[in-house]
């Protein structure tokens, strides 16, 4: 099957509703309850682990071998760590983010009692009253704080408006979708996945594709701190592709537009044959991509695999600038990735091996091995073999390793 038609006013509309939603990780029972309403609508069933992690499986020819896509629904955010005496807060981030972004950005902090709008500052944020200072001021958590709008001028007032150690704050993501096709925001790591997983989805309803095995539709809820998909999925699934960001940025091979192929993350290589297998449909399908390698970057496939998930795993991304920041990203970037994971879901399945979970060598993969390797192993071995024997001939010493 080639490429579905992607709707791309209901992608987009649909990522500002999700922008919309807070979501920082420890915090995602509403945007939980919004993408299962939305599943439910675009016909699936849902059910959601103890904790919030969606599952919504599409029926296919088999429930063995299933096809798991997933992306996370948690954002970046930050948290009360403890009341300060001049009435502000001090705060510690939620995932892995810089408090030079921090500076200067609304947010909502929750309480038991409710909620409060406030606004991040540096310790020394006021030009007429610090002068050049607050250009030599250190960037760090421990130099910011929240100002919250409300009176409370000490600890004791902050006590009583109800505000805690502990309490989630959510940062305001300031969207701006512009004619060109960029989307500027925080938070599209990884709303905008989630979005691109919908649409994805809504063509495939529409043209009432057929696939050779289950989809597992999955979304997470906390991606960013490293959990992830480490307990969301069942064990019929055979491989899993997780939708996120590429970073765009000097020394990166990631771009704005087309879909971005992970070869590698900071734990390693993904898996060969999924990832060729997502390689050749780009190809096959006309759809633009490259490939990227992350050093520094953790997904939902890393969470599995470490939770123990024998699956196949790949990563493809949205080409983002500015990662976990203000981030940019295209919409053609996100049609394409939507693109794919129609051709994916319905493509044959080329591994039947990975049905089960354990079998025999037979039928196991096959990686390329070049000629000259095949060709000059045997010779390599036959004459190791024959320098053994002549040093057993001579008795001498076995070389030092």
């Amino acid at each position: 099957m080639t490429r579905l038609r992607i709707d791309v006013e209901y992608l987009t509309d649909t990522l500002r509703k999700l922008l919309e939603t807070p979501s920082p990780t420890g915090y995602t029972d509403s945007i939980v309850r919004w993408v299962s309403a939305e599943l439910e609508r675009l016909g699936l069933d849902v059910e959601l682990t103890r904790r919030g992690a969606i599952r919504a499986i599409r029926p296919g020819k088999e429930k063995r071998g299933a096809r798991a896509i997933v992306s996370h629904v948690d954002t970046l955010g930050a948290q009360v760590k403890f009341l300060k005496d001049n009435g502000r807060l001090a705060l510690v981030p939620i995932g892995n983010w810089s408090a030079r972004f921090a500076e200067g950005a609304r947010a909502t902090v929750f309480t038991e009692k409710g909620t409060y709008r406030g606004t991040i500052l540096p310790l020394k944020a006021s030009g007429h009253t610090f002068n050049e200072e607050i250009d030599a001021h250190p960037i760090g958590w421990e130099y910011v704080e929240m100002r919250v709008d409300a009176l409370a001028r000490s600890t004791p007032d902050l006590a009583r408006l109800g505000i805690d150690v502990g309490d989630i704050i959510a940062i305001d993501p300031l969207p701006e979708f512009l004619d060109n096709g960029f989307i500027v925001s925080r938070h599209l790591d990884n709303k905008a996945g989630v979005a691109v997983m919908l649409a994805a989805l809504k063509a495939m309803q529409q043209e009432k594709v057929k696939t050779p095995v289950d989809i597992h539709w999955l979304f997470t809820i906390a991606e960013e701190v490293g959990v992830g998909a480490s307990s969301v999925l069942k064990h019929e699934v055979a491989s899993m592709i997780t939708v996120d960001n590429g970073t765009t940025a000097p020394g990166q091979n990631s771009n704005e537009f087309g879909v971005t192929i992970s070869m590698a993350d900071q734990t390693g290589p993904f898996d060969y044959h999924l990832t060729k297998k997502l390689v050749d449909l780009c190809r096959s399908n006309e759809i633009l991509f490259q490939k990227d390698v992350f050093r520094y970057y953790r997904s939902d496939s890393a969470s599995a695999i470490e939770a123990g998930a024998d699956v196949r795993t790949a990563l493809i991304t949205f080409g983002v600038d500015a990662s976990h920041g203000y981030e940019r990203i295209h919409v053609h970037a996100l049609r394409s990735l939507s693109e794919l994971i129609t051709a994916y879901a319905a493509s044959t399945v080329a591994i039947k091996r990975d049905f089960e979970e354990t079998g025999s060598p037979k039928g196991f993969t096959k990686q390329p091995v070049s000629k000259a390797q095949q060709t000059l192993s045997p010779n390599v071995r036959a004459s190791q073999l024959d320098l053994e024997k002549k040093r057993r001939a001579a008795k001498e010493p076995e070389p030092a390793k």
